[in-house]
């Protein structure tokens, strides 16, 4: 049995390529809603910086790109 190829690999990697970067930009956005919702939410700066860590965001994730 063989497989057949529909798209050559050129294609398939642009249209993967372009898939990630759409992730990566969405992700993105969701991480600055998320950044900047603890920030609001945290009692003091100790309190925000703990809960960034423990969430793997960055402070400036809320401020490097701003919503749509």
């Amino acid at each position: 049995m063989t497989w057949a190829r529909h798209a050559s690999p050129v294609q398939d990697h642009g249209r993967f390529a372009e898939q990630r970067a759409i992730a990566k930009a969405h992700t993105e956005i969701q991480n600055g809603r998320a950044a900047r919702t603890v920030a609001c939410h945290a009692d003091d700066a100790d309190d925000c910086a703990n809960l960034l860590e423990m969430l793997g965001l960055d402070a400036l994730d809320g401020k490097r790109l701003r919503d749509v």
